[in-house]
């Protein structure tokens, strides 16, 4: 009987010993970068990486649906309005370590999931059509200013990045000044607000438009080259712009990652966030993703430090309020009709 028992006991040990060393990610990011980067972290830690990528409604799904008996353990998604709705549905448990608290500012953080790099939504102008004297000052808020009627191009306002900008306005200006904000930009748009954020970027080099709203890394992989000569071509005929730097700073936004709920794996996740915030992963993620580096000390992309690395970034703006208002962003954005 001793020996029987015995057993039981070594067997449950050593099928604890063999889910401690693996972890299961589930991810929207589509980087085979992100692959990569996960086998080396096996190769420092023995720790197997098994990852099932989707879009964020049917992972999301996925993990409500399996609940108590979901195998996931990890949540890796751009956009924090993204994690905050997640978070919001109590499907993250506070698991953020002391090294991931000190590599991570605290307003691109919660108590439940963090950044792991950050991106920038900025303003892209013709430098035909637009003077440096024309965006002196410029900020998001300015956008509304009807000056600009019929010269701005931006993405659908179903589009998450886009909710995560309104809401940061409604964090810092209020809904019913961020509602009025909203059915400006709508007055001054050039064209109904349609395509990805290299489309804006796009519609701006054709002369459609004079201003648009898109994210850094879209910009960077225009110039690249990698979506063809074409786009290329057309990145080059025009400029970023940062704007709000004599305030708050610019609009910053993230890729994140979250412990969930249910991890079977808990540690080993622990120790995959932390290796994504060590230097070598943060330049492996900056040279491969055009993203801003989450902790200090790494350079970012060529491209992107051509666009200009010494510009303001926003660190008052908390990102958690982006899904705190993401709701509400939606709403404001919706009865301005912004399609």
């Amino acid at each position: 009987m001793k020996k029987i028992i015995l057993s039981i006991l070594a067997l449950t040990y050593f099928n604890t010993l063999a889910l401690s060393n693996e972890v299961n990610v589930f991810s929207s990011r589509h980087y085979d970068s992100d692959i990569q980067l996960y086998e080396k972290f096996t190769s420092k830690t023995g720790i197997k990486v098994n990852v099932i990528s989707g879009k964020d409604e049917a992972l999301q799904k996925r993990i409500i649906e399996e609940g108590k008996n979901s195998q996931a353990d990890l949540y890796i998604t751009a956009d924090a309005g993204r994690l905050g709705f997640f978070d919001s549905k109590g499907m993250f448990q506070n698991s953020m370590s002391e090294k991931i608290k000190s590599a991570v500012p605290s307003n691109f953080r919660s108590k439940n999931w963090t950044g792991i790099a950050k991106r920038a939504r900025i303003i892209y102008y013709s430098p035909e059509r637009v003077s440096a004297n024309d965006l002196n000052g410029m900020t998001y808020e300015e956008l509304a200013n009807p000056k600009w009627k019929g010269r701005i191009v931006i993405r659908q306002s179903n589009n998450i990045y886009n909710q995560s900008l309104v809401a940061s306005l409604i964090s810092n200006n209020g809904k019913t000044k961020t509602a009025e904000w909203a059915k400006g930009v709508v007055a001054n748009m050039a064209r109904d607000a349609k395509g990805n954020d290299r489309a804006q970027i796009l519609a701006v080099a054709a002369g459609e438009a004079d201003l648009a709203v898109a994210n850094t890394y879209y910009y960077a992989l225009m110039l690249s080259g990698s979506k063809g000569a074409e786009q290329q071509a057309a990145a080059k005929k025009v400029l970023p712009f940062f704007p709000n730097q004599g305030d708050r700073g610019t609009h910053m936004n993230i890729s994140g990652a979250g412990i969930l709920k249910y991890a079977p794996n808990k540690d080993s996740a622990i120790k995959l966030i932390e290796f994504l915030l060590t230097k070598e992963a943060q330049q492996h993620l900056v040279n491969n993703t055009y993203e801003y580096p989450m902790i200090e000390g790494i350079e970012p992309h060529e491209l992107i430090k051509k666009m200009g690395t010494k510009f303001k970034q926003d660190l008052t703006t908390d990102v958690a309020s982006y899904g705190q208002y993401q709701s509400d962003a939606l709403e404001i954005m919706l009865n301005a009709k912004w399609k």
